[in-house]
């Protein structure tokens, strides 16, 4: 969500439109965009270019830094085993295909961020440092700066920061660049590509956040990641799949930071205000650890917390100094207050629900070689669905994989007509672009339309205010609310480049909320209950054991049910 008030930019009227022709587009320039920009150059000498809203240096998850790989096969483990456990962990819902090639590349990741300068520990024996039984302990404030510095060297490779792209451009059916807009100064792109990779990210500030007023932006997910990548695609008519496989992280309470460095650092216990520990009663999934501290809240036994008091001061100061990598304000605050981990127990919340397909399987529709089915889209990261759990590493291997298939594709069709030649005009993004500008700041205002569309997704569509809960009756109101709400985006105006961007998010959220709400009224059981529950289908019910999927057609929604696909397989739309 944005602060309207502080805008100083310079009135803009007109957009000046700049061409650029490339082989490979790659939108998002976080962990996947990096990774597969370096791996496409490996495998071809076309051109690169990565669009990138913010500045690649410090952008997208990793931008404040990480102090773990998460996804890791540990010595005397099979990538199998890391299928085995997401599979267990999303309950059943997942892609065996793509998280077993995801897995087969985990560890290969990992080797090459180190051959870039990540700092991986080492234990006694000179091999990874193990955090429990899939994670690898970093030194990562610099990881992001590091990819992004190996991208800058790159001759084939050109960045594009502060650009926003808005939407996919198509011919024949097939995806052939994208329109966008300069942040900062009034400049439409018209971007040729012959191949196109989504690695945009998921999507937060679609539901009503934990702290509200200023400190709004203080939540588990970037407060950037509009789901920009899904609504293009949306749009465009991209299948999507598993967006009710919502995702809702369990963090410290207020500061919103992790907190699977207590539990597998520690050994942190989840413990109600009785000092009784509960997880073992909802079990031990993402979704069930979170389930049991909405439940023990709601019966009464909260607050709840990670039980860390008494813990050795060394490792006490050792979670300072981790969370000082990835989220300082947990540190500061134990600082501050003098309760470091050592004498008190830390709180612990769930946060809003967030749609992103690196912890979930939501994200779009996409065959082994993360293609989607828009002929010429790829897609990689928390922008592909299918395959949970990916983290740093996953990302990495997702954007290596569909930098290798774009690779291929590109070779095969080497000395047919490109560039200039491929992509179609976007006179149609131009005009739209032009005429928000046009009217000037209008009287409604982005952000008060952002506040609107959370409160609804909250109260309607299974929101922190509700438990997590939803029913049909409310999703169906959540639907028609959030159309008026897209009606009335329709109509406002921007005076500047960042007003304009604040339109596109608030839109590309509105898209994603269609979406969703279409995806949580066809799932008619409760598989998940931490991230989402049905109050009128209460039970799991293995006639959905199946894929969700949809596509928007001429602004309507339409539902898909899918069959499993497992590891032996290798999927084409």
């Amino acid at each position: 969500m944005q602060e309207q008030g502080h805008n100083k930019m310079t009135p803009v009227s007109a957009l000046r439109t700049c061409r650029v022709e490339t082989d490979l587009l790659i939108i998002g320039g976080g962990t996947a965009g990096c990774f597969a920009a370096l791996t496409f150059c490996k495998h071809s000498k076309g051109s690169v270019l990565i669009a990138e809203k913010a500045d690649i240096r410090r952008s997208g998850c990793l931008a404040a830094g990480v102090n773990a790989l998460n996804a890791y096969i540990a010595p005397g483990k099979a990538p199998q085993s890391y299928v085995d456990y997401a599979r267990a962990d999303a309950e059943g819902i997942v892609r065996g295909d793509l998280l077993l090639t995801m897995s087969e590349g985990l560890n290969e990741a990992a080797a090459e961020l180190e051959r870039l300068g990540l700092v991986i520990l080492k234990d006694a024996g000179g091999g990874y440092a193990m955090r429990g039984e899939r994670n690898v302990k970093i030194n990562g404030e610099n990881i992001k700066p590091l990819l992004a510095e190996a991208v800058r060297r790159h001759p084939q490779i050109r960045v594009l920061n502060h650009v926003n792209v808005t939407d996919l451009t198509l011919r024949d059916g097939a995806v052939r660049g994208a329109a966008a807009i300069d942040v900062r100064q009034p400049v439409f792109y018209e971007i040729a590509a012959r191949a196109v990779l989504c690695a945009t990210g998921g999507a937060s500030g679609l539901y009503r956040p934990n702290n509200p007023g200023f400190s709004r932006h203080k939540m588990w997910y970037p407060p950037f990641n509009t789901g920009a990548g899904y609504a293009m695609g949306i749009r465009a008519g991209a299948e999507m799949t598993s967006l009710e496989m919502r995702f809702v992280a369990l963090r410290c309470k207020g500061t919103i930071a992790p907190t699977g460095t207590l539990a597998q650092g520690v050994g942190a216990r989840q413990v109600n205000a009785r000092g009784e520990v509960y997880e073992g009663r909802y079990g031990l999934s993402t979704s069930q650890r979170l389930l049991g501290t909405v439940t023990e809240n709601a019966e009464g036994r909260g607050p709840c917390c990670l039980r860390t008091a008494g813990i050795t001061k060394g490792q006490s100061d050792d979670l300072l100094r981790a969370y000082l990598n990835m989220a300082p304000s947990q540190t500061l605050r134990w600082v501050e207050s003098g309760r470091t981990p050592d004498v008190a127990d830390v709180p612990i919340e769930g946060t809003e629900p967030y749609i992103v397909g690196g912890h979930t399987a939501a994200g779009y529709w996409v065959s082994t070689a993360r293609e989607t089915t828009l002929p010429g889209l790829y897609a990689a990261g928390d922008a592909a669905g299918g395959c949970p759990q990916k983290y740093v590493t996953g990302a990495c291997v997702e954007g290596a994989i569909a930098a290798r298939a774009a690779a291929r594709a590109l070779a095969e069709t080497a000395g047919q007509q490109g560039g200039a030649e491929t992509a179609p005009p976007a006179q149609s993004a131009l005009a739209e672009a032009e005429g928000f500008l046009r009217r000037g700041q209008s009287g409604e205002q982005t952000d008060a339309l952002e506040e609107e569309m959370q409160s609804v997704m909250d109260e309607y569509a299974g929101g922190i205010g509700q438990g997590y809960q939803c029913h049909a009756e409310g999703l169906a109101e959540a639907d028609g609310k959030i159309r008026a709400l897209e009606a009335r985006a329709g109509g406002l105006g921007a005076a500047d480049m960042q007003g304009l961007t604040w339109i596109y998010e608030l839109r590309d959220r509105l898209t994603l909320c269609r979406s969703l709400i279409a995806h949580l009224a066809a799932r008619r059981e409760t598989r998940w209950p931490g991230f989402v529950r049905r109050a009128d289908y209460p039970a799991k019910d293995d006639a959905f054991l199946l894929y969700v999927n949809s596509r928007m057609q001429g602004g309507e929604v339409s539902i898909l049910h899918r069959p499993l696909v497992g590891e032996a397989e290798t999927y084409e739309h």
